[in-house]
């Protein structure tokens, strides 16, 4: 089934594992909330990131949704577009490859997995959503 930007519009839950070759794994909670406006919607996620061996930060950021699924950065950037009914996409920001994959199969659970190679990158991000 196609997503559409409304289905988005509200908080979700989040948690994400973050494996870096060769570093200790990262682990991310908290909640993400779209807020619909004319333009589409702004996103702000927050939560609480935590790498083995220190101590949990804060972290926080912001996107903005289109009506189409165009995902933006909060300056204004192109950053990738969500295929409707899941699937592939990609993000070129050199030097470094970002590959993403939504999976809406479960909905209203669903997954989007990164993989994220460069010079200085290597890692793969998994983020779980799950409405409150």
């Amino acid at each position: 089934m196609k997503r559409a930007l409304t289905d988005f519009i509200g908080t979700w839950s989040i948690t994400r594992r973050i494996v870096l070759a060769g570093m200790p794994d990262a682990h991310f909670s908290g909640s993400g909330t779209w807020t619909a406006d004319k333009a589409g919607a702004m996103y702000h996620e927050a939560g609480k990131l935590q790498i083995a061996g220190q101590p949990a930060m804060h972290s926080e950021r912001k996107y903005r949704w289109a009506h189409d699924l165009s995902v933006y950065f909060d300056d204004g950037r192109f950053f990738h577009h969500v295929p409707s009914e899941g699937g592939d996409t990609e993000h070129w920001c050199d030097p470094d490859q970002y590959h993403v994959r939504y999976h809406f199969e479960d909905w209203p659970v669903w997954r989007v997995e990164w993989q994220v190679q460069g010079p200085k990158k290597d890692y793969t991000m998994t983020s779980d959503y799950k409405r409150l």
